[in-house]
């Protein structure tokens, strides 16, 4: 690609096939890194990542409401540094899409807007309403004057060649009736006559008012893009998703190499696509209280790259590959004409060809089980189940969507040291409160967002009651729209309910042994993370919605709702800054005897940073639920007690940052609402400690191969080499690398030390499966392959 950062001053403008740079139709892939869920001093290498994997372009969100925390008030500081982050990517050639919103969604707390908005009288979110514009107007113009004043624009010969106002606003739109498509129509209009000198798009939006350009998202748009709202304008995915955003509660549900590749192609060949954005390219980590309703900490973890930055094998490798046998027939993509046939009831064809005679096929077969053998044109071809074949001389295939050739590598976790130690750690009880310790009283149950206001997760609702032995038996019900709820009475702890993402509510209901005259009833009502998206969301409630007390056997009923109830916000170790350095020195801590495994506890221990550059985590795995915080850095929440159908915790390690740590000495505090025992708790560093290469001369994209010959690429991480061969055959080896290898009937025995000899003690090394490499055909008219795994340290 021509690098961004050399071409001054760009005019950007698109046509049916495609943007248009300086006069020039490109075809790009891009993917999303939003700068707030890693730090600055990951941003070169995950950009530099980016760029090997053969994007062109980073996509971003700007997140609102960590720019504005308080209103009037902006913050573009540390991993909060937009201007920095785009001037990373113009520094590496890269463009940037610039997605605004504000409103972003994301899995991110409020959808990205400053919870400062709900309190702004007679507003409605996302609507022709008067006051959400003004605010919304404030901000987009504050950032785009902040981005012009840096000269960031492609027009001004910065990196930004495309931006996004507004984000799925067709989802929600009916619901504001006749509020809604006028808001559609301002939100264009204002975008553009901000005058940035690039387009505009709308995802999701197919009324997307000109000349602003609608884009589709979703897992093919292939399939379901119902194309632009114009022939004047290209056919744009904002998000291909490349995983599925992990919640508290549910396994794991990745997306194969093989499958975002097909889709990939499939969007290219029968859509005219010319712009593709992995969503995500880079997840990273939800920090502090950032993330939405039940999200995990760690966000996209199986994308390209992972959570930590490492490269996610072989989904990074099979997509560059893609984008290179893409990227060889851009002419004939966006100047050649069209064409499409059926070669078979689940089979086509798809063809672009210039006069000039550049040509490039898709040919596509649907079906998911069985492989296809066809005509095209003059040749004969196999096609793999569900896959679609690229042709970029409408003849030779060199790439198979179903078939990877890139290295698959493995991730592992390292244990560096186990915080097993009692005198390591210290405990602190925070404080249960009871309604002398409250700080306002008010009739009825308070709405819980409005008074927390996204500054913590807790809420306490106290009341007092009065109990009668004659009563007999007693049980307590709480209904709630938060996420978990803690129940004390008269200080002690007597139970806990949890709701979870698919919209069960944390209602509680449990026999009380209530003491004889008063009684102080002290409900924690708990948030993880603001809701992210759908309509109205100002008018979005949380917290206890009804209290009761019932005869166990049936009899009298007490409905406290309505009663005068005590609150205070937040937990006393959160208004003390207990998790930091000076903050952490003003509380009484004790001995951690007699202090595990009890709610409501803060802990704090000292740990020195592992040596090397390897990602840092904490294994949770035994804890609870709370929060962590590294010298006074949120990690964010964890929840490692709420296990998957599997069995297991739906997240057990968490990301600390190497910037966050000092050599030695690290402040650890974690806030564990539910009892774990902190000396269960390691410090761990991750890493890709095997990798696999898996290539045969059956098939092999070609026009990527050295010399014209197949070749397996081994390559550890930087700093780490090559230290054993596990497993090595050339000939007819049994499995593939994701599952146990074999050596088959046909092998050549020197494979192994072949290979040692080629990459022991390397970073990387480059193997031929080739009879010349191996001193010999080992089955002489057999087709062959080559596997071999090694092992990086």
């Amino acid at each position: 690609m021509i690098a961004a950062a050399a071409e001054g001053n760009a005019e950007v403008t698109y046509d049916g096939r495609a943007l248009i740079i300086n006069g020039t139709r490109r075809l790009l892939f891009s993917g999303s890194i939003h700068y707030p869920r890693s730090t600055p001093q990951m941003w070169p290498s995950l950009i530099e990542k980016a760029k090997e994997g053969g994007l062109d372009v980073i996509q971003t969100y700007v997140f609102w409401n960590v720019h504005e925390p308080v209103q009037g008030q902006y913050n573009f500081n540390g991993r909060f540094d937009l201007v920095r982050f785009i001037k990373e990517v113009q520094s590496q050639g890269l463009y940037v899409s610039l997605r605004i919103g504000p409103f972003i969604e994301a899995e991110w707390s409020y959808g990205g807007l400053p919870f400062w908005l709900h309190d702004v009288p007679d507003i409605v979110f996302r609507s022709d309403n008067e006051p959400f514009k003004f605010h919304m107007q404030k901000f987009v113009t504050m950032i785009v004057d902040l981005l012009k004043s840096e000269r960031l624009f492609a027009s001004q010969g910065g990196p930004i060649i495309i931006s996004q106002i507004e984000n799925e606003y067709k989802t929600v739109e009916d619901a504001f009736h006749e509020k809604g498509p006028p808001y559609v129509n301002w939100a264009a209009s204002m975008a553009v006559g901000l005058q940035t000198g690039v387009p505009w798009m709308m995802c999701k939006q197919d009324d997307a008012p000109d000349p602003v350009i609608n884009a589709c998202n979703g897992l093919n748009c292939g399939l379901t893009f119902t194309g632009p709202n114009s022939p004047q304008k290209p056919a744009i995915w904002t998000e291909n998703w490349t995983f599925v955003y992990q919640v508290y509660g549910k396994d794991p549900r990745p997306r194969s190499a093989q499958d975002i590749a097909f889709a990939v192609a499939l969007f290219i060949a029968k859509k005219n696509g010319s712009f593709v954005n992995y969503y995500m390219y880079h997840g990273g980590t939800n920090f502090g209280k950032s993330a939405s309703s039940y999200v995990t900490t760690a966000y996209y973890d199986q994308a390209p790259l992972d959570e930590y930055g490492l490269i996610w094998l072989p989904t990074w490798g099979h997509l560059r590959d893609l984008h290179a046998v893409i990227k060889q027939s851009e002419e004939a993509l966006l100047w050649g004409v069209y064409s499409n046939s059926s070669l078979g009831q689940q089979q086509e064809a798809h063809v672009f060809q210039t006069n000039s005679g550049q040509c490039v096929a898709f040919l596509v077969n649907y079906d998911e089980h069985n492989p296809a053998t066809l005509q095209f044109r003059t040749a004969m071809y196999t096609l793999s189940a569900k896959s679609i074949s690229v042709l970029p001389n409408c003849k030779d295939v060199a790439f198979d969507t179903a078939k990877v050739s890139a290295q698959t590598g493995e991730r592992s976790a390292t244990p560096i040291q186990y915080l097993s130690q009692d005198q390591q750690w210290q405990a602190f009880a925070d404080e249960v409160i009871s309604q002398d310790k409250s700080s306002f009283a008010a009739e009825g149950l308070k709405e819980q967002m409005s008074l927390i206001k996204d500054a913590t997760d807790y809420l306490w609702y106290t009341i007092s009651y009065n109990h009668s032995q004659q009563d007999g038996p007693q049980t307590l019900h709480v209904d709630s729209r938060a996420h978990l709820l803690h129940v004390f009475i008269n200080g002690k702890f007597v139970g806990t309910a949890h709701g979870d993402h698919d919209g069960a509510l944390p209602n509680f209901e449990q026999p009380i042994e209530f003491s004889e005259g008063g009684n102080d009833i002290s409900l924690l009502s708990v948030m993880v993370g603001l809701p992210d998206s759908g309509p109205y969301l100002e008018k979005r409630v949380a917290g206890l919605r009804r209290v009761r007390i019932r005869g166990s056997s049936g009899g009298s009923q007490r409905d406290l709702t309505n009663w005068l109830w005590h609150y205070k916000v937040g937990l006393t170790g959160e208004s003390m800054l207990i998790f930091s350095e000076q903050g952490s020195e003003t509380a009484e801590w004790k001995s951690l005897q007699g202090y595990t495994n009890k709610p409501l506890m803060w802990y704090k221990t000292r740990f020195d940073a592992p040596k090397g550059d390897d990602p840092v985590v904490l294994n949770l795995e035994n804890m609870g639920k709370g929060e962590v915080w590294i010298n006074g850095e949120s990690i964010g929440r964890y929840w490692a007690s709420f296990r998957a159908p599997s069995g297991d915790p739906t997240q057990s390690l968490y990301h600390v940052p190497r910037s966050f740590l000092k050599p030695s000495g690290n402040l650890l505090v974690l806030l564990e609402e539910l009892g774990g025992d902190p000396r269960s708790i390691g410090v761990e560093t991750m890493s890709i400690f095997r990798v696999c290469g898996h290539v045969s001369e059956l098939h092999y994209p070609s026009v990527l191969a050295k010399n014209k010959d197949p070749y397996a690429l081994l390559q550890c991480p930087q700093g780490r080499n090559i230290s054993m061969i596990e497993f090595a055959s050339y000939g007819t080896p049994l499995g593939e690398c994701l599952a146990y290898p074999n050596r088959g009937n046909c092998h050549a025995p020197g494979s192994e030390a072949i290979i040692q000899k080629a990459c022991l003690g390397k970073q990387e090394c480059t193997i031929f499966a080739t009879n010349q490499m191996f001193g010999g055909d080992p089955c002489v008219g057999t087709p062959k392959s080559l596997l071999v795994f090694g092992r990086c340290s």
